[in-house]
């Protein structure tokens, strides 16, 4: 046989590093058929390579359930706690109830204050959270906890630009009144800045491929030059561009949500379990590589898939209960490499009628077939008419709507408080543009409309809240199956 080929040797060289990749998964329970918080952490722990998971709220069950797991977990202070979390002695009290009675037994790795609030429209909200930030965090290193960190996730609506990626930049009033305090933190305290990017909220029939980052002829940045073939990867450079404007570039950035919908409105182009599994094994190569974006090169981001189940209970249209990785019966919609040995997915059954899912182990074949992107300039549907079934709108900014072919970022819905409210608000001025419930789950509907600027109200922008579960992948399933390739060419 030939020797192998420098790619190969390039492979076998990183399969003898121990190298790990943290990707997470948000763990939702808005369904009635979902397993047993125990069950739940028993078969991450012992039949997947899911290391991190993502909690919508501190339910002692499910924080309980994980303790000696060695699963690390992302837990919520609601958005209605915030005010108090701003006082000492509300943040000592919430420490010594949500986190003193599990730890270190449960692993708890950060603590996210609020869902997304800068989209509520709370002014209240707005002004306690850096003070909540500050104070929690102080609380936790008196308490004997100094390695939990604190954050709070952001939808894209954050940014009253997001197109093209060096022209990003925060909302006005927000950005030297909220945003330099709260990076300032972050970078004291070594914490991510949490942001919820979604390209599927972002493509359109003629921006699939962007939006999948299969080979398409990709969208220039005129001030950088840099050409975008992935959307993903435009809406971080995005959120970075903004940062670097205040003079931050150097905080971390963590992806607390991103997912795509395995099912969606019939005739929706784009939504199948094969289109699904594309998405998220991209985003799972693209974590595992470490090779960064455009403008963070080699950087890598802590990033949470949205969602560990499809949740049946969630309201609004069919994508918002389909962003699972796995069904009520914990068989996996698709394989995306997660789970230890051989896989069986929901869709592979034999008892189950033929579906779209078919097609999931053809998805990489996809990325083959060059698809032309539609002119530049072509202009996405706006708030202010709807996008058809087949295409989800992106989003626009403030300023300028946003065009289906540039690499805006899309306001991703908010998975945060325990509201399922999806109906999106109107924006004014440089107020946030979303206003979502007290504390849990938000929509990632409403905050659509916040990111890249107005959004359309099509299923693919309603349809998804946004729950993640850590998954934490080792590289090495990864590369073994890279080396068997690169031995063979």
């Amino acid at each position: 046989m030939a020797p192998p080929s420098w790619h190969g040797q390039a492979v076998l060289l990183l399969l003898l590093v121990p190298f790990a990749t943290a990707i997470g998964v948000n763990y939702g329970t808005k369904g009635d058929n979902l397993p047993s918080p125990a069950t739940v952490a028993s078969f991450l722990a012992n039949r997947t390579r899911v290391d991190r998971v993502k909690l919508f709220d501190t339910n002692p069950d499910m924080v309980r359930a994980f303790a000696g797991t060695g699963i690390a977990l992302m837990v919520t202070a609601g958005n209605g706690d915030i005010p108090k979390l701003a006082t000492k002695d509300g943040a000592a009290a919430w420490v010594a109830a949500n986190v003193a009675p599990y730890y270190p037994a449960t692993e708890i790795s950060l603590v996210a204050v609020g869902n997304e609030i800068m989209a509520t429209a709370d002014k209240g909200l707005i002004t306690n959270l850096v003070p909540a930030m500050r104070t929690l965090k102080a609380a936790l290193t008196a308490a004997g906890y100094p390695k939990i960190r604190v954050s709070t996730p952001h939808s894209l609506g954050i940014l009253s630009v997001s197109e093209p990626p060096s022209a990003s930049r925060f909302r006005d009033g927000y950005d030297r009144l909220v945003f330099a305090p709260m990076l300032e933190f972050h970078r004291q305290t070594k914490s991510p800045f949490i942001v919820n990017p979604y390209p599927y909220f972002g493509y359109n029939g003629a921006t699939l491929p962007y939006a999948l980052a299969r080979p398409n002829p990709g969208v220039p940045d005129p001030g950088t030059g840099i050409t975008y073939t992935s959307m993903f990867e435009a809406q971080l450079d995005s959120v970075y561009s903004a940062m670097k404007k205040l003079e931050f570039e150097d905080v971390e950035i963590a992806v607390g949500e991103t997912g795509w919908p395995s099912k969606a409105e019939d005739g929706q182009i784009g939504v199948s379990p094969a289109e699904a599994a594309e998405y998220n094994r991209y985003l799972i190569g693209e974590a595992s590589a470490g090779s960064g974006t455009p403008l963070m090169p080699k950087r890598t981001f802590e990033t949470y898939i949205f969602s560990l189940f499809n949740e049946n209970l969630k309201p609004g249209p069919v994508a918002e209960r389909n962003f699972g990785l796995f069904q009520a019966d914990l068989t996996p919609v698709y394989d995306v490499g997660l789970m230890k040995g051989a896989v069986r997915t929901f869709a592979e059954s034999p008892e189950r009628a033929p579906s779209k899912a078919g097609n999931a182990g053809k998805a990489a074949k996809k990325h083959d077939t060059e698809v032309a992107a539609p002119p530049i300039g072509t202009k996405a549907a706006n708030g202010s008419s709807k996008a058809s079934a087949s295409a989800p709108a992106p989003s626009s900014g403030d300023d300028a709507p946003l065009k289906a072919t540039g690499p805006a970022p899309s306001g991703a819905p908010s998975e945060g408080d325990s509201t399922d409210d999806k109906t999106p608000v109107e924006e004014g001025g440089d107020a946030p543009a979303v206003a979502s419930g007290p504390a849990g789950e938000s929509s990632k509907t409403a905050a659509k409309k916040t990111g890249s600027g107005e959004a359309g109200t099509s299923p693919a922008q309603a349809g998804a809240a946004s729950e993640a579960t850590n998954l934490l992948i080792p590289i090495s399933s990864v590369l073994t199956v890279a080396l068997s390739l690169a031995l063979h060419i």
